[in-house]
């Protein structure tokens, strides 16, 4: 079995910003339809349609991270034994990983459902925008397993060096969401359910497309005894799964905690918060897509043993993320009122006062958008090298920060301190990353 890239092997800045390319492509498609998501949902419902979606992203975002991180997580070993050529381990990992994500699939599918009106009177969402949030988070939750398969399998594909499959799923994916809710939401009238509803559907057909060519390429093509359940490959990708979705439900609870402050506020900075929120998808997809890229290159060079070639690659990359990050930062200060104000009906008597909240809450973001963006290569870096602790130890800076804001720092300080959080909770990560990685790369 030979399928993908090779990144063992050429000039890595080059072969990270080319495997990275089609991801930031895909995730910018990704954010862009979410973001269409959002402009339909506050166009065509309001104001409270938008602040009830906005209620239910950390709640959303705490099973939808884990999601991700298990499934980035168990492609790390399947990577790690490509850089190796042990095609045996290889097939053993790939099937490992789909006992795990269905079990773990279907669980958190079922705890998702069981804690949707217990996570939202905890979260203290206001009374006017509970029931939508409640609708919005029940069919989101229904999707759960689709949401699973379309990560496991864009995961595979990206730990062979193919990011082109899943680009093309992610464009499939966000032409069928629009068209889906600009039929439910604005012709249909099925308001914020029926934008819930468009996005399970699109992730389907992601994740339809993407089977499909694993299928033609034949990665799936196992014999009985793959199935067999092996100890050793299990803890493997558990420990590489576990530690990276460790990272990410500390900082999703620490986003949900944060949330309830915001929730505190009422429905109008909600609403602004949302907004500045969905946006800054938009400017963290690069980063994200980088990440993935860095998280294949180091696990393959990692695996085959080239460790000076592997410090080579990290440093390429945080320079290409440094001149992304200032691009966007400068694009966001001048553009990012006019692009905020797609979000905000115009009518609304309250919209003057969302659009200037939001965009304070995007100015400040955008300001200190390369901190978020060295978070993610040395975090990925790490990750792909299997240094868990390093991840583990940046998600709970993120955690203190975003928990101290919300318990502390928003009741001295008020609505200025919840601006500041996620700017403070990324200086607060990559430091950390900074210090671990360090030490841990000059070892090497």
């Amino acid at each position: 079995m030979d399928t993908g890239k090779n990144m063992t092997i050429g000039k890595p800045g080059r072969l990270i910003l080319r495997f990275a390319l089609p991801l930031i492509i895909g995730n910018l498609g990704q954010q862009f339809y979410m973001i269409v998501d959002s402009i339909i949902v506050g166009q065509g419902v309001g104001v409270k349609g938008l602040a009830a979606v906005g209620a239910t992203d950390w709640t959303y975002w705490l099973f939808l991270w884990t999601i991700q991180a298990l499934t980035q997580g168990f492609s790390i070993p399947i990577a790690q034994r490509y850089g190796m050529k042990d095609f045996k381990g290889l097939k053993k990992a790939l099937s490992m990983s789909l006992i795990l994500c269905g079990v773990m699939g279907l669980a958190l599918t079922a705890l998702g459902l069981g804690s949707i009106l217990p996570l939202l009177h905890i979260l203290k969402t206001p009374a006017d925008i509970y029931n939508g949030a409640a609708s919005y988070l029940q069919i989101m939750f229904g999707g759960l397993t689709a949401v699973m398969a379309y990560n496991m399998a864009s995961a595979i594909l990206r730990a062979f060096g193919d990011g082109r499959t899943p680009l093309i799923a992610m464009a499939i994916a966000a032409i069928t969401n629009i068209a889906l809710d600009l039929l439910f939401v604005m012709a249909f009238g099925f308001g914020i359910a029926g934008a819930a509803a468009a996005t399970v559907i699109a992730q389907t057909v992601a994740f339809g497309y993407c089977l499909f060519f694993l299928i033609k390429h034949g990665i799936f093509k196992f014999r009985q005894e793959d199935w067999r359940l092996e100890k050793e490959t299990l803890r493997s990708l558990c420990v590489s799964g576990c530690s990276l979705a460790f990272t990410h439900i500390l900082i999703a609870v620490g986003g949900m905690i944060l949330q309830s402050a915001i929730n505190f506020q009422g429905a109008v900075f909600i609403a602004a918060f949302t907004a500045a929120n969905k946006l800054l998808g938009l400017l963290e997809s690069s980063a994200i897509s980088l990440g993935y890229s860095v998280t294949t290159y180091a696990a393959q060079n990692w695996g085959a043993g080239l460790y000076d070639r592997l410090k080579k690659g990290l440093k390429s990359a945080l320079f290409i993320a440094l001149g992304l990050s200032l691009l966007i930062t400068a694009v966001m200060i001048f553009a990012g009122k006019p692009i905020l104000s797609l979000f905000i009906n115009a009518a609304d008597k309250k919209a003057a006062e969302v659009l200037d909240i939001a965009y304070r809450c995007l100015f400040l973001m955008s300001c200190f958008l390369s901190f978020l963006y060295l978070l993610h290569i040395l975090r990925n870096a790490l990750q792909g090298i299997g240094c868990g602790l390093a991840t583990i130890l940046s998600g709970a800076a993120e955690f203190a920060v975003r928990v101290s804001s919300a318990l502390y720092f928003s009741k001295r300080f008020g609505e200025t301190a919840l601006l500041f959080t996620e700017p403070s909770a990324w200086i607060a990560a990559a430091a950390v990353l900074a210090v671990m990685g360090g030490r841990r790369f000059r070892r090497l």
